[in-house]
């Protein structure tokens, strides 16, 4: 069958088809029965530089409200991606067979979307397999796409392999009704203060932290900051003989 008859439901089974083809075998186990072509799927359309975008409520202080744009992902990377990158992948796939819903290569970095029952098992492996070797968890963050339904809220783990310098990227995708994924802090303990500041901005529950409590805000803090529908708001900020009003208070530009 050629690739180009494959039936839709079948996209999993083309990609190992194509990831076959490449001497390194166990790209061909590489991903998941959920994985996804996210395409140039769009994650937000702006109007302006700040604000909502909806007329009469942008908010926007910065002279731009004029600006639209529409932000789309990168889309989906088919194996072989190229030099180290195989090696890797080929390994995670060998290991953790169909841990990716999908990946990224973009601007000379790959990003591995991760099914996030299978995460804390392919951490594990990252750092403690002899061709992996990836010690450290550089940074957690979040990322949240109101736009893209039923996984809105990303966790982005950065892993640095001190051995083989090189890094690569974990992120996965959970919905808000459901913002739930394992701590990485029993594989990588330095996760544990940047997991609570992800919890904290953006609500994401890391189940298994030793502590996940708020770090910036103060604990009876309602909501959380860096969520793209969070009222823009603010409380003033006082300096010595002068007040900085809330965002919303400021004056807005003339077009």
């Amino acid at each position: 069958m050629s690739e180009q008859n494959l039936p839709d439901k079948d996209e999993a089974a083309g990609r190992a088809m194509r990831a076959a083809d490449d001497t390194r075998k166990h790209l061909a186990q590489l991903f998941s029965p959920k994985a996804t072509d996210a395409g140039q799927e769009v994650i937000s359309r702006v109007q302006g530089m700040w604000g909502s975008g909806k007329p009469g409520e942008s908010g926007d202080t910065s002279g731009f409200e004029g600006m639209r744009r529409v932000i789309s992902l990168t889309g989906s990377t088919e194996p072989p991606f190229g030099g180290w990158f195989d090696d890797v992948a080929d390994r995670m796939a060998e290991l953790v067979p169909g841990f990716a819903t999908r990946v990224m290569v973009h601007r000379g970095e790959i990003t591995f979307f991760v099914d996030r029952d299978k995460l804390l098992e392919l951490a594990k492996h990252l750092r403690d397999d002899e061709a992996l070797r990836f010690e450290i968890c550089v940074s957690v963050s979040g990322v949240h796409y109101p736009e893209q339904t039923g996984h809105e809220l990303h966790a982005v783990f950065h892993l640095l392999s001190m051995t083989y310098n090189r890094r690569i990227r974990l992120e996965v995708e959970v919905s808000e009704d459901d913002p739930h994924l394992p701590s990485l802090v029993p594989v990588y303990p330095m996760a544990n203060f940047h997991e609570r500041e992800t919890w904290d901005m953006f609500g994401i529950i890391f189940d298994g932290h030793p502590a996940l409590t708020r770090i910036l805000m103060p604990d009876d803090w309602v909501g959380h900051p860096q969520r793209k529908d969070y009222p823009l708001g603010g409380i003033p900020v006082e300096f010595k003989g002068a007040v900085v009003p809330p965002a919303d208070d400021r004056r807005s530009y003339n077009r």
